[in-house]
């Protein structure tokens, strides 16, 4: 028996099948224009792991109590190790202590590998004038940014019953290892925003991230133009971050992925620039000792490394623990990458 159907319904059949096909190409289209792949890059210390902090804040439900209680021991050997640093550092740098009976709560706080054995100690060397040159000197050593906040806040987060607030989360250190992915939706965009460690040795497992990125958020701390790197004591922390984007932003990998500068951590650099000028940095700027010169000077420095004339870079002045800084610039954020995905499908 001859097949019953004619040419007409063959057509038919086949113009469906094509209407389905389209039709399933432009969801699959959708899709992944609602999609969105942040990597998060810049060396360590830049505050990468802050901005992750904060979007669990603003885009997901924050820290749930049970989160914030795992924090409590972070804090707390954090704090030990600050006060322990500056201890060691005032050795180093020939400085006395004020009361030389303060020697002795030294030494018991140096030994200690608990912050409530001997937290009423490390709040009276906090109050010792040696300390307090040693302090001034932070950038001649390793001293965690949140330093002096944990010192102010020591009955605090020695109390029997303390439980972190989103500000002790965020001034909480904790180096990142390996890479860490975080979820979350905003505004009709599913957003992987990806963390990889930022110290050196952390950097030959960026390689496995480059694929499929959306945009690129390159973070640069602003005040540590006078400090060091943690791993390597002769490397100035600012040339490190200049020779790092100059070769992200260059890189083959991102030719056509859009790049978000954060000029990070404002908050830390408009007090540091008062005191410490930028030309112990860069020989050749001359704007003194005022903010707007000195961070228009660093962003100008950073965008002259874009090889390519074609490529925009996005710079954001930011202050990581700040959450409303923090929602305003990734706001706009989202703007550039909603931007890119109607200019890749040749809407504009």
């Amino acid at each position: 028996m001859g097949n019953i159907c004619g040419p007409k319904d063959k057509d038919k059949n086949e113009s469906k099948k094509s209407n389905n096909i389209d039709q399933k190409i432009r969801e699959d289209q959708l899709e992944e224009e609602n999609k969105a792949k942040l990597l998060l890059l810049g060396a360590g210390e830049s505050g990468k792991s802050t901005i992750v902090k904060q979007m669990k804040i603003i885009h997901q439900q924050g820290f749930q109590d049970e989160e914030r209680k795992k924090y409590v021991q972070t804090i707390q050997s954090n704090t030990l190790f600050c006060m322990t640093n500056l201890i060691k550092a005032m050795d180093k740098l020939g400085i006395d202590f004020e009361n030389s009976s303060n020697k002795d709560f030294a030494i018991e706080v140096v030994q200690s590998d608990n912050l409530l054995e001997c937290h009423e100690k490390v709040k009276t060397l906090w109050g010792d004038s040696g300390i307090q040159e040693a302090f001034s000197r932070r950038n001649e050593f390793q001293l965690y940014d949140s330093a002096a906040f944990y010192f102010d806040n020591i009955e605090r987060i020695t109390d029997e019953n303390f439980v972190p607030n989103d500000q002790d989360i965020l001034m909480t250190r904790v180096r990142t290892t390996g890479i860490i992915e975080t979820l979350f939706e905003y505004e009709g965009i599913n957003f992987t925003l990806v963390d990889v460690g930022g110290q050196r040795n952390e950097r030959k497992k960026w390689i496995h991230c480059f694929q499929g990125v959306t945009a690129v958020i390159f973070c640069v701390s602003l005040s540590e133009y006078d400090q060091n790197l943690f791993e390597d004591s002769a490397k100035n922390r600012m040339t490190e971050a200049i020779m790092l984007f100059e070769e992200i932003c260059n890189s083959r990998w991102f030719a056509d992925t859009s790049i978000i500068l954060f000029l990070n951590k404002t908050d830390l650099f408009r007090k540091k620039i008062k005191t410490i000028n930028l030309n112990i940095c860069f020989k050749d700027y001359d704007g003194g000792c005022d903010f707007d010169n000195a961070s228009e000077y660093i962003k100008d420095k950073f965008l002259l490394l874009n090889r390519n004339p074609e490529k925009e870079i996005y710079p954001h002045f930011t202050c990581a623990t700040d959450t409303d800084n923090i929602k305003f610039v990734f706001s706009a954020v989202k703007d550039i990458i909603l931007q890119r995905n109607i200019k890749d499908i040749g809407m504009i």
